[in-house]
């Protein structure tokens, strides 16, 4: 590796004493800034126990879409303290939360799941999303998760690489979050009818929102991670495939068998 890659990428024995500290907080920084996101995307349910956009919630899956909200809040506090238990030096209790958050997580992916399916279920006949059919827009949430889930556990299996395991479960978190994003109107409103609304559908402001991250981590270390390089790339490769995949025939049959 030249001179010119030590300085672009992240070399644990190159960099300065605040560089680490500076990673830290952007974590917690960032945390907050999505916690804060997914307020706002799902105001109606916080303040009214209301779905989006200010309806009901579905009485037949009234009881799971209370626990997912529950479990995805409880990730997103999680996700937020977890940083400043590092910047605190409270390793121990760090390491027992993430424990806790593995299960979590865990519970997050199976009822992400059901709720793609039983919501299909219940699906007005003739319902579009995003230019989907219902059918067909079940690839969000089941194609989402799963991504999910193999960021989780690629975070989780290197926990004792902060370099790998920090850009992985943020990855990991963003996403979770095009559910709670592409519900913010005044967000949504300003790339509807475009090209990225075509290519990237709900997943494009949460896209950009990573590449934000993506540069004010550079603007403070001065140097990227590798793996949060790597891991944002796959994050718009899936974004862009989900949506192809959902008008496929092999999509219609795997969403059919799940439906049964």
């Amino acid at each position: 590796m030249n001179s010119s890659q030590t300085l672009l990428f992240d070399d644990p024995q190159s960099k300065g004493q605040n560089s680490p500290k500076r990673a830290r907080l952007f974590y917690f920084g960032v945390a907050a800034l999505l916690l804060a996101l997914m307020f706002l995307g799902f105001l109606q349910f916080y303040l009214h126990g209301r779905a989006y956009p200010n309806r009901e919630l579905a009485t037949p899956i009234r009881t799971l879409l209370i626990l997912h909200g529950i479990s995805m809040t409880a990730w997103m506090l999680l996700f937020l303290v977890q940083p400043v238990l590092i910047v605190a030096g409270n390793h121990r209790i760090h390491m027992m939360l993430g424990r806790i958050g593995t299960v979590l997580a865990a519970g997050i992916v199976i009822l992400g799941l059901w709720l793609g399916v039983q919501s299909t279920l219940i699906a007005p006949p003739g319902m579009m999303i995003w230019g989907l059919t219902s059918k067909q827009f079940m690839a969000v949430p089941i194609v989402g998760i799963t991504v999910f889930a193999c960021y989780v556990c690629v975070g989780v299996w290197n926990r004792r690489r902060p370099e790998v395991h920090r850009p992985l479960m943020l990855l990991a978190t963003l996403a979770a979050m095009p559910a709670a994003v592409s519900r913010i109107d005044f967000i949504s409103n300003l790339y509807l009818d475009t090209v990225w609304e075509r290519v990237f559908g709900p997943f494009f402001a949460t896209l950009v929102v990573g590449m934000l991250f993506l540069i004010m981590k550079w603007l403070l270390t001065r140097s990227l991670n590798r793996w949060f390089v790597v891991g944002y790339a796959g994050l718009v490769i899936f974004s862009a495939l989900i949506l192809q995949l959902a008008t496929t025939n092999a999509w219609d049959r795997f969403a059919s068998y799940l439906l049964r």
